[in-house]
């Protein structure tokens, strides 16, 4: 973006753009090979013949929850937990999935619930942290709005500017802090999952690591995340400093 003044310090530069097109290609490097995992093992059949949502109901009563809802949601791999509604919601191949994929992620989503009515510190961390993210992003998105609009000429330097980089820092702050939090979030839901899964003996010696497999790629999603938001709350901390030097 080309600036107007000689010595400008423009709000975002080639370095915003690097970090943007590098993160934003290896999301979709795993994303793609998540949906490709998911493909593979929805051929693995489980034993007993047991749907996505025959899994999630198993689990939630062996773990002594009975007012969790298991229902259908529309969208791929849009399955999730609301501790709000006590549901969990699995996307139509899961819920009615007979396979390692729909047993492993249906599992998943229990484990958060698991997580709920156990009190788990970090999802009651990240739950009240999402308020605070959500006012973060509509301030982002505006400011953002903003500047692509032309105000993204202003000099960092300015008071304008410092304000402006303030904020974003802040807001940044705040992404980076709930994508942190989420990681354990779902590291041990899995791990709750795979074991839930040994145990029970809905998967077994010969199916169970693509189980572990496709949990793991998923979780992968939440680690690139995370260190996307990282790399953009350091990239705009610098910038910060740099514009009061």
């Amino acid at each position: 973006m080309p600036s107007n003044k000689k010595g400008d310090i423009k709000m975002i530069d080639i370095g915003y753009i690097l970090i943007f097109a590098v993160f934003a290609i290896f999301s979709m490097i795993i994303g793609q090979t998540l949906k490709s995992k998911f493909r593979k093992y929805s051929k693995i059949p489980i034993n007993y013949g047991m749907s996505g949502k025959d899994v999630a109901v198993k689990m939630l009563q062996d773990n002594g929850i009975y007012d969790v809802d298991v229902v259908p949601t529309k969208g791929q791999l849009s399955d999730h937990y609301n501790p709000v509604t006590k549901t969990v919601a699995l996307s139509h191949d899961v819920y009615y999935g007979q396979n390692v994929s729909a047993a492993a992620v249906a599992a998943h989503e229990c484990g958060h619930a698991i997580q709920h009515a156990n009190a788990y510190a970090p999802l009651k961390l990240r739950t009240a942290l999402v308020p605070l993210q959500n006012i973060s992003a509509q301030i982002l998105n505006t400011i953002f709005t903003l500047m692509f609009f032309g105000i993204f000429f202003f000099n960092a330097s300015s008071g304008f500017g410092t304000i402006a980089l303030t904020i974003i820092v802040a807001a940044y702050a705040v992404f980076t802090l709930v994508a942190f939090v989420t990681l354990p979030v779902e590291i041990n839901a899995s791990q709750r999952a795979l074991a839930w899964l040994s145990n029970s003996g809905i998967t077994n010696y010969n199916n169970h690591s693509q189980a572990k497999d496709a949990l793991k790629w998923a979780a992968y999603t939440y680690v690139v995340a995370a260190l996307s938001s990282l790399a953009m709350l350091l990239y705009f901390l610098l910038r910060l400093v740099g514009s009061r030097d």
